[in-house]
């Protein structure tokens, strides 16, 4: 039997794994596909062949760990992206040693490569001035403005992720008694997250130009679903007006996601607990809320407060002879 060609299993593996066996979503092909992409270009350049010509064997573990260190040193990669190339590597190696047992050893070097270590840094969030600074950036007497001011709105109350945030259609609005909105979000998970009287207000007078359900909400000048970097934009856009009259602003780096970081904040500070705050942000465990406990200094300061000072007095330690003397002057 002869074994496939790398460009084989590679169609294989998008069409039959990805897309067939696992119904991966549209964003994770992307990932993947991107990836492959690097992969093999790096590959080409490596061994002097054009990517359809790179056997399995060509792409080896010492050549996805230099494929690797060159996206981090080249490319600017974190170490958060390096991970995720090497997770779609992996996948992809995995299945070659199912369908080729033949090349198990080859794929087993290279499932055994691992994570690569972080620094999981304290998440930035807006704290209310701020996040009324933002909200009064954009200019509503214009139609982008409007726009950019109800999105901004839902973001900062609902908490919805970027790709949640430009998939959402009119019809997922329902503003009638128990106004919500709904959203598909990660790992496929269909939720209602209840909307305040001010944000279905607003909803309903946006919509009011755009009544048609199936068209999207928050659409682009062309009438089209607004893109990730479109979102990622504006978002720049309105915190760079916003910093002007909010300096704590300049300071920090704004993204769609720290939009939702501030509404779990906002949640934790109104007393707000943290299984419910995980049910409204979508999360998979209630541990991932865990992060929001570590960045609030308010809670830790609560804490503090409760510890009562010991009663025992503090004085500075004195070395007893000269020799300490010397050490302590070091």
């Amino acid at each position: 039997m002869t074994a496939a060609t790398l460009p084989a299993l590679i169609q294989r593996f998008f069409t039959d794994r990805l897309c067939a066996q696992m119904e991966a979503s549209r964003h994770t092909v992307a990932g993947y596909r991107d990836t492959f992409r690097l992969l093999l270009r790096f590959a080409s350049a490596r061994h002097g062949k054009t990517p359809v010509k790179l056997g399995v064997e060509d792409i080896d573990a010492d050549l996805v760990a230099d494929f690797l260190v060159h996206g981090e040193t080249t490319r600017g990669n974190s170490a958060r992206s390096r991970n995720t190339r090497l997770a779609a590597i992996r996948s992809f190696f995995r299945y070659v040693a199912i369908t080729d047992p033949a090349r198990m050893l080859h794929c087993q070097r290279i499932l055994a490569m691992p994570n690569k270590r972080y620094v999981r840094r304290v998440v930035t969030f807006l704290d209310a001035p701020e996040m009324a600074a933002l909200l009064s950036a954009p200019d509503r007497s214009t139609w982008a403005g409007r726009r950019d001011h109800a999105l901004l709105l839902l973001a900062i109350q609902t908490g919805l992720r970027a790709s949640e945030l430009v998939n959402l259609r009119c019809g997922d609005v329902e503003l009638g008694t128990g106004a919500h909105i709904r959203c598909v979000g990660k790992g496929r998970k269909e939720r209602a997250t209840p909307l305040r009287r001010d944000t279905a207000k607003l909803l309903a007078t946006w919509m009011g130009e755009a009544p048609d359900g199936s068209k999207p909400l928050f659409p682009s000048m062309r009438g089209e679903r607004l893109s990730r970097d479109a979102l990622e934009h504006l978002v720049r856009k309105h915190c760079l007006t916003a910093s002007r009259t909010c300096p704590s602003l300049a300071t920090k780096r704004v993204t769609p996601h720290t939009l939702r970081h501030s509404t779990a904040m906002d949640l934790l500070h109104h007393g707000v607990d943290q299984a419910v705050i995980a049910l409204w942000l979508g999360h998979e465990s209630v541990a991932t809320t865990q992060i929001y406990l570590h960045a609030d200094m308010r809670t830790k300061e609560s804490a503090l407060a409760r510890v009562a000072a010991p009663a025992t007095p503090t004085n500075r330690f004195q070395p007893d002879d000269q020799l300490l003397a010397f050490l302590e002057g070091l």
